[in-house]
């Protein structure tokens, strides 16, 4: 699926978020505080353009998708990509000083098991940073992201994306993704400590963040 979005994807999610999109990736990169000489590893990392903002810090940052397809899409990226898996990451233990990954966590097929390679790839007191999607903290305004959610998302899709039906998975998947707390409570039950979130959007998306 994410193979036959990827040509779009990026045009996509901008046209669909309002441009929104750019702005969570700079609050990522920020809330890591990367420095000259770190390495920081980007999950999911599509396209690359979120790799691409990551490397504005000046950090040895790489980028991993399990999507060949959304990696092939923008192959002039001037920062290095890998064809892996979430679940089997082809590094080493203690590897990065960082992890991050933006609205990829809900796709794989083992939350927990993703968690625990995150954990084992990071150096001691190393960070992790998760931008993803989440529960609106405000009733009404919870009520209305639903709406968008469930009937514009795919409306928009159709007329802008190269695979419209893959969004139709995306917005079911965005509508039983944890809350905040509860994705908070799978983090330190994989071992991470400070556990904490940051609600972007008025919580539509979220920024989670722990320390091995």
């Amino acid at each position: 699926m994410f193979d036959r979005v990827g040509p779009g994807y990026d045009r996509t999610n901008t046209l669909m978020f309002a441009g929104q999109d750019k702005r969570w990736r700079k609050s990522v990169r920020e809330a890591l505080s990367l420095q000259p000489g770190e390495r920081c590893l980007d999950l999911g990392a599509g396209t690359g353009v979120s790799t691409v903002e990551l490397a504005k810090s000046g950090a040895d940052v790489i980028g991993a998708d399990f999507s060949l397809g959304m990696l092939q899409a923008h192959q002039d990226r001037q920062v290095p990509l890998v064809n892996a898996d979430a679940l089997h990451l082809p590094f080493a233990d203690n590897a990065f000083n960082a992890v991050t990954g933006s609205f990829f966590i809900r796709n794989v097929v083992d939350l927990d098991a993703c968690l625990a390679e995150i954990l084992r790839v990071l150096a001691p007191g190393g960070r992790l940073v998760l931008c993803e999607v989440s529960q609106p903290v405000w009733k009404p305004y919870r009520k209305a992201h639903g709406v968008f959610v469930k009937h514009v998302m795919p409306r928009v899709a159709a007329r802008v994306a190269s695979d419209p039906e893959a969004y139709r998975y995306l917005a079911e998947s965005t509508l039983v993704w944890p809350t905040q707390s509860e994705f908070a409570d799978r983090i330190v039950a994989a071992g991470f400590r400070k556990v904490a979130w940051r609600n972007l959007a008025g919580g539509a998306v979220a920024m989670h963040r722990g320390f091995k």
